[in-house]
C-alpha cells in the first residue's frame, strides 16, 4: 500500500493538502501543486487587492492543519504529494503582481526555484520545524523569496 492510498480525494482536508489531486502526479507532484495554484490565484486576483490577500492568508492559516492532517493519516512527514504549501507559497509570490500570463508564468518559475534549490534560510528553516507548521514554513519563506525578485522585475520592467 502507497501512502497515497491512506488519503481520499472526497475528504475536504485530503482534496487540499494534494493540490486538488495535483499532488498525486506521479511524477514532479510539486510541480503540478504549483500548476494547480494558477487558477486558483486567478480567481483571486479577480476579486482585486483585498479578496486576494484575504485569499491567501486563509491558505497560509490553513495550510499547518491541512498539510499535518495529511502528513499524519500517511504516516510520512512532508509527503512529496502534500502539496498545500506550494499552492500558499505561489499565492505568495503573486501578491502585488499584475493579472497576465506572462507574469503568472515568471512567478512560477520563480517560485519553482526557490522551492526547489531551498537557498538559505529556506534550507535552514525546512530542517528546524516539524508537523504542519514546517511543512509550510519553507514554501512560504520561498515564495516571499519570489514575490521579492517578482517586484524587483516588475519595477525595471
Amino acid at each position: 500500500m502507497k501512502p497515497t492510498d491512506k488519503l481520499q480525494l472526497s475528504n475536504p482536508v485530503h482534496f487540499l493538502a494534494l493540490g486538488f489531486g495535483s499532488g498525486l502526479a506521479p511524477k514532479a507532484p510539486g510541480t503540478f501543486g504549483t500548476l494547480a495554484a494558477i487558477p486558483v490565484w486567478w480567481l483571486l486576483a479577480q476579486g482585486g487587492g483585498t479578496v486576494y490577500l484575504l485569499g491567501t492568508l486563509l491558505a497560509i492559516a490553513i495550510g499547518p492543519y491541512v498539510c499535518g492532517k495529511a502528513a499524519r493519516d500517511m504516516g510520512i512527514h512532508d509527503h512529496g504529494s502534500i502539496v498545500w504549501d506550494e499552492v500558499a507559497g505561489y499565492l505568495v509570490t503573486m501578491l502585488f503582481a499584475p493579472i497576465s500570463l506572462v507574469w503568472a508564468l515568471v512567478g512560477f518559475a520563480l517560485f519553482r526555484f526557490f522551492d526547489i534549490l531551498k537557498p538559505w534560510p529556506i534550507s535552514w528553516l525546512d530542517k528546524q520545524l516539524s508537523g504542519g507548521s514546517g511543512i509550510m514554513a519553507d514554501d512560504i519563506l520561498a515564495g516571499v523569496f519570489a514575490l521579492i525578485v517578482l517586484q524587483l522585475l516588475l519595477a525595471f520592467f
